[in-house]
């Protein structure tokens, strides 16, 4: 079996990216391949990982370079989870943003998405004590969701 390898990317063929959002099961992005390619194209940052030429997982984020890093669509093939990649991937996209304070992320509330981003040293909002910080976010009906 291959290594896997870690890079950033410019482009990524949208075939792959239809093929790696449904292994997951994000089909909100994939009934709309257009706009998956608009926004993998318009991030700030896109990282792969391949297993040879395949690609098994993709991490991205939106940034201003200087002060924020939006962490968006850390996803790793099923067959591949488990063996590090994630961790990789969320490594390599902050490596890049390395004087930026605050980075930034929306996901599911599964204990094993906890688990893996507090391992990253993420921390939940709530955590920081009341009144400290909020967080808000608001979901427009006409748009993706999960």
């Amino acid at each position: 079996m291959s290594a896997v390898t870690i890079a950033e990317v410019t482009d990524v063929a949208l075939d792959e990216l239809v093929g790696l959002y449904d292994a997951v099961g994000w089909s909100a992005y994939t009934k709309a391949p257009d706009l998956l390619r608009a926004a993998v194209a318009g991030s700030s940052c896109v990282v792969v990982a391949r297993r040879g030429p395949r690609l098994v997982g993709l991490a991205r984020a939106l940034s201003d370079g200087a002060t924020i890093c939006y962490l968006q669509d850390v996803l790793v093939a099923p067959h591949e989870q488990r063996g590090g990649i994630g961790r990789a991937l969320v490594r390599a996209v902050l490596d890049r943003y390395p004087g930026v304070r605050q980075k930034v992320l929306l996901t599911d509330d599964e204990p094993g998405q906890r688990a893996f981003y507090e391992s990253l040293g993420f921390t939940e909002i709530r955590e920081y004590g009341p009144g400290s910080l909020r967080a808000f976010v608001r979901f427009d009906a006409s748009g993706i969701s999960m």
